[in-house]
């Protein structure tokens, strides 16, 4: 399965960008996607996550409210609608397929990686 990260960019604080991460294959529609981020010089964190059938979603505590995750089974592609930004989200973001069907919050229980999309917001 590969996966393919769109959306990213530079944006001033407060704005908003919507990633957008599509799948190779339609099986993909039967798993968990998530969104992971890297900023520099920090570890990978956990952003959201949405279970196969687009109900079940959970957030990291620091984009609650402002990240929305959702998905288009009939396109094999997942969304990440980033509102109110700030310096603090910059970094690269990654989508990526759970090995299961409900949604997670561990990256351990993610089989495939996108190759990630920069979002820079400018204070």
């Amino acid at each position: 399965v590969q996966l393919q990260a769109s959306g990213g960019g530079l944006v001033q604080t407060g704005g908003s960008l919507r990633l957008s991460c599509t799948a190779s294959r339609r099986t993909s529609s039967n798993n968990g996607m998530g969104w992971f981020r890297r900023a520099p010089g920090k570890e990978r964190e956990f952003v959201a996550t949405i279970g196969w059938r687009g109900g079940s979603t959970y957030y990291a505590d620091s984009v609650k409210g402002r990240f929305t995750i959702s998905r288009d089974n009939a396109k094999n592609t997942v969304y990440l609608q980033m509102n109110s930004l700030k310096p603090e989200d910059t970094a690269v973001y990654y989508c990526a397929q759970s090995r299961y069907a409900t949604m997670s919050s561990q990256a351990e229980n993610y089989a495939y990686w996108g190759q990630g999309t920069q979002v820079t917001v400018s204070s």
